[in-house]
C-alpha cells in the first residue's frame, strides 16, 4: 500500500545555487496525491506545484520544477531521491524560498530525519510505471536507456579527466533499502575550476567543502575525503533515483546512464510516455510490492558514514 510521513519534517539551510536560507516542512498528504511543493512565499493561487516529469523546465546544473504561474523549485533532485527511496508516495513539501536546502550534499539528511519521523500505510494500492520495451536518447557521448525489467535497476557510468575520479561503474538492484544503504549518503561533487566557474556566473553560491566534494589535480579538497571509493558515480546514481522518481509511480525498468545528467534523465521519461505501447500502470501486489525501492527499509539500513 502507499505511504505517508507519520508527521511534518522540517529542515533549514542554503539553497546550493542561490546561497538563500530556507525553510522546507515536508508534511503528511492523502492518498494518491503524490508529491507536491507549495512555495509559502507566494499566492495561494500560484503556489502549487506538481513534482513531475512534464513539469521540468530546463535549468543548469539542477532538476527545477515550475507550474503554469512561473512559480518553480529548483535543485529536487536529492529530496527526491530521499522520499522514492524511502517509499513515501505522498507527500506536501512547504518551502519558503525557490530552491531546496542543499544540507551536506546528499540525501542522508532527508532520509534521517524521514525515518525519525516514521511512515503510515494508506488504504491505497502503490501503482507503478512497468517499462515494456526499450526506449534510449542521446546527446554526444551521453546515453540514458530504460528497458523492461519486473524491478528498478539502475546502472550508471562516468568517465572524468580528473584522475581522482577517473572511470567509474556501478549497477545496483533498487529494493528493500538499497538506496539508504549504498546511495543516499554520497554527495554532488565537483571540480575546483567548475565551482570558480559558476560562481563567476551567479551560480553556487551556497556551495561550500561541507556540502560538496571538490576535486583538484587529483585531490579531494573536501574535508575527511570520500564517504565511498567511488563516491561520484554513487551521487549519479542518487541523482538518477531522484529524477525517476518524477514519472508519477515506482518505475520497474532497468535504467542505463552513461555521462547522463538530469536534463537527459528527463528527456528519457519523456519518450517514454510519448510512447503508449512503451509503458503500462500496474497496481502492486505483494511480490510487487518488495521489488520496490524503499520497501521495508528501517534506520538500521542507514550506511555507518551516518
Amino acid at each position: 500500500m502507499q505511504n505517508t510521513l507519520k508527521s511534518a519534517a522540517v529542515f533549514e539551510g542554503l539553497g546550493l545555487h542561490s546561497g538563500a536560507p530556507v525553510r522546507m516542512v515536508v508534511t503528511p498528504a492523502a492518498a494518491d496525491s503524490g508529491i507536491w511543493f507549495r512555495r509559502t512565499d507566494l499566492p495561494a493561487g500560484e503556489a502549487l506545484i506538481a513534482a513531475r516529469w512534464d513539469t521540468v523546465v530546463p535549468s543548469k546544473l539542477c532538476t527545477l520544477v515550475a507550474n503554469a504561474a512561473g512559480a518553480s523549485v529548483s535543485t529536487i533532485e536529492h529530496i527526491m531521491a530521499a522520499l522514492a527511496g524511502c517509499a513515501i508516495h505522498n507527500a506536501l513539501i512547504e518551502i519558503d524560498g525557490p530552491e531546496v536546502p542543499i544540507l551536506d550534499g546528499s540525501s542522508v539528511p532527508f532520509v534521517e530525519r524521514f525515518l525519525a519521523v516514521g511512515l503510515v500505510e494508506q488504504d491505497a494500492p502503490v501503482q507503478a510505471i512497468r517499462v515494456l520495451k526499450a526506449v534510449e536518447v542521446r546527446d554526444g557521448e551521453a546515453v540514458a536507456r530504460l528497458e523492461p525489467s519486473d524491478m528498478l535497476e539502475i546502472d550508471f557510468r562516468i568517465d572524468f579527466a580528473e584522475a581522482a575520479i577517473g572511470r567509474q561503474e556501478k549497477t545496483l538492484n533498487m529494493a528493500n533499502g538499497a538506496f539508504v544503504r549504498e546511495l543516499c549518503d554520497s554527495r554532488t561533487f565537483c571540480l575546483q575550476a567548475d565551482v570558480d566557474r559558476m560562481r563567476a556566473n551567479g551560480l553556487a553560491l551556497g556551495g561550500s567543502l561541507e556540502n560538496a566534494v571538490v576535486f583538484e589535480n587529483g585531490a579531494v579538497l573536501s574535508p575527511g575525503g570520500l564517504r565511498h571509493s567511488d563516491e561520484p558515480v554513487r551521487h549519479k546514481m542518487l541523482d538518477a533515483l531522484g529524477d525517476l522518481s518524477l514519472a508519477g509511480g515506482p518505475l520497474l525498468g532497468r535504467y542505463t546512464g552513461i555521462r547522463a545528467g538530469h536534463a537527459l534523465t528527463n528527456r528519457l521519461l519523456r519518450a517514454l510516455f510519448a510512447q503508449p505501447d512503451a509503458w503500462m500502470a500496474v497496481d502492486c501486489g505483494g511480490q510487487t510490492m518488495g521489488k520496490l525501492p524503499g520497501m521495508g527499509v528501517h534506520r538500521g539500513d542507514l550506511p555507518a558514514t551516518c
